[in-house]
């Protein structure tokens, strides 16, 4: 029986999906004087934020590291406006040495600080006949982000139009600038930090995703629980309902393109103005009622191609001598100088490896963790794609087990000296992904960020229903928050929204 309007339970907003960009959502409107009602399809809030353990040890599932947390910048503003800054800490990596990249093809080591003009002088020394490109390189990253006020909280309402670097590749803007393939591949090696090959990327959009990463690279104490415990902390003090197991099943009493209630699936109906999906546009077409739908509008969605996806290795160094060398830092093992095809789901050969190091103190324990990152394909693991969680066949068990070794055998040619003392306690295929987080395809980002292509943002066809997330503008923390912020500004009155963000923004 549907029950009667009058006894339906109202909000003012609905979050559906619980990862970075939906808390956020949920706590812009909130801090806003809305009331909110957050689903989640998981049992569990945070999506790839999540921390998990073995053995004692904690391991982060998505987020490892982060640009932006340097005082003012992108990441640090977001946090103040929310009122979770002094919740998380921040722990930075060497300046000197935050970003390391072996070249295995080569046999060198390319050691990559942040700070634009340190990295520019690194650079340089490595390649003194390239101080040129270099220079215009970095020039072409400025511009594009001093031209992106979407970007920035501090002009947030001023209006982002395009840029020509937006319709250019990262390649072809390489290409231009020097013909060295080392130079281009340490230009376009964060492009592992969102997913897409350098000739399908704009330069603009690799530009929005480096700049942080440029300024500051930081783990944070406890990792991306940390911004999940902060959320819970601030979520005490608003008016926020979070409800997991639990997602949209049906929209009904559609009129004028509005939807006036939301079933849910454990049966519930419930009303609310306005509705904010955080999730992969594929699951959102999967809800939207078909005949609010233009063909354009279907045909756009299916035609998103999934980001790369991660086989990972969550690894930990045993007890032995002294490792004066290891800190929190990032390193990059790379077999060839080709980022286009390490990131093609057709090599067959070696891709970039990422190692992700970390001292973590757990139950007056110290731990040395190293978690590993792959660009994996979903066609890798296709024979198994309609398996389920603790039912997969012997032949997926023995694919891990082999990519297990196969990295482990990398890590040891790189670091001879952790022979005999690292252990893997854990892996990931993209099907771990896919079904532990409720992803889509087990992709690392979502949707692709690509040239020419008009991602699912904002208003969608029904005037009450939105879309944000890290499928929408960025992939990556920043532009999943970032997307939350623009889309409040669509749902908040504007006045009273510029004057929260003023008023909680650090001077």
């Amino acid at each position: 029986m549907t029950a009667g309007k009058s006894n339906l339970k109202k909000y003012d907003d609905i979050v559906v999906g619980s990862g970075i960009s939906g808390l956020t959502m949920g706590l812009i409107l909130a801090l806003n004087g809305r009331k909110v009602l957050i689903l989640e399809k998981s049992p569990t809030i945070g999506g790839s934020m999540s921390r998990f353990y073995r053995a004692g040890i904690p391991f982060d599932t998505g987020f490892h590291f982060t640009g932006g947390l340097q005082k003012g910048g992108i990441l640090d503003d977001i946090l103040s406006v929310l009122g979770i800054g002094d919740l998380i800490q921040p722990v930075f990596l060497a300046e000197d040495r935050a970003n390391q990249f072996i070249s295995e093809c080569e046999g060198k080591v390319y050691d990559i600080p942040y700070g634009t003009e340190r990295i520019k002088d690194k650079l340089k020394g490595y390649f003194p006949g390239e101080s040129g490109a270099i220079e215009r390189y970095f020039d072409k990253v400025r511009r594009v982000c001093e031209q992106t006020p979407s970007m920035n909280l501090r002009t947030l309402d001023a209006l982002h139009n395009h840029l020509d670097e937006d319709f250019i590749s990262l390649e072809e803007v390489l290409t231009g600038l020097t013909q060295d393939p080392v130079l281009k591949a340490l230009l376009c090696g964060f492009a592992m930090c969102y997913g897409v090959k350098p000739r399908e990327i704009s330069f603009a959009d690799h530009s929005r995703m480096c700049i942080g990463l440029y300024e500051s690279v930081a783990r944070v104490k406890g990792g991306g629980g940390a911004f999940i415990n902060a959320f819970k902390t601030r979520f005490m003090d608003c008016d926020v309902e979070i409800r997991c197991g639990t997602c949209i099943a049906e929209m009904a009493d559609i009129s004028d393109k509005k939807v006036g209630r939301f079933i849910l699936t454990d049966g519930e109906e419930v009303s609310a103005d306005d509705c904010i999906f955080t999730i992969h546009p594929k699951e959102i077409m999967k809800v939207l009622p078909e005949k609010c739908l233009s063909g354009a509008f279907r045909d756009r969605v299916s035609a998103f191609e999934p980001s790369t996806g991660f086989f990972s290795v969550f690894a930990a160094l045993g007890p032995g001598d002294d490792d004066p060398d290891f800190d929190s830092s990032i390193i990059t093992l790379v077999p060839d100088n080709d980022i286009n095809k390490l990131m093609d789901d057709a090599n067959e050969g070696d891709s970039a490896l990422v190692l992700i190091r970390s001292i973590e103190r757990e139950g007056g324990k110290t731990h040395k963790v190293i978690s590993t990152c792959e660009p994996s394909a979903p066609g890798q693991v296709a024979e198994w794609k309609d398996s389920k969680v603790g039912r997969r066949p012997q032949a997926y068990r023995d694919y891990k087990q082999k990519k297990v070794e196969h990295t482990i055998e990398r890590i040891f040619a790189a670091f001879p000296e952790y022979k005999g003392r690292l252990k893997a306690y854990d892996s990931a295929s993209v099907l771990t992904f896919r079904d532990y987080l409720n992803n889509y395809d087990g992709s690392a980002y979502g949707i692709k960020q690509k040239m020419g292509q008009y991602n699912l943002f904002g208003k969608l066809p029904i005037r009450n229903l939105y879309a944000a997330g890290q499928s929408s503008l960025l992939p990556g923390i920043i532009g999943a928050m970032m997307s939350s912020f623009i889309v409040g500004r669509s749902i908040i009155k504007e006045e009273q929204y510029y004057s929260f963000i003023r008023r909680n923004l650090c001077s």
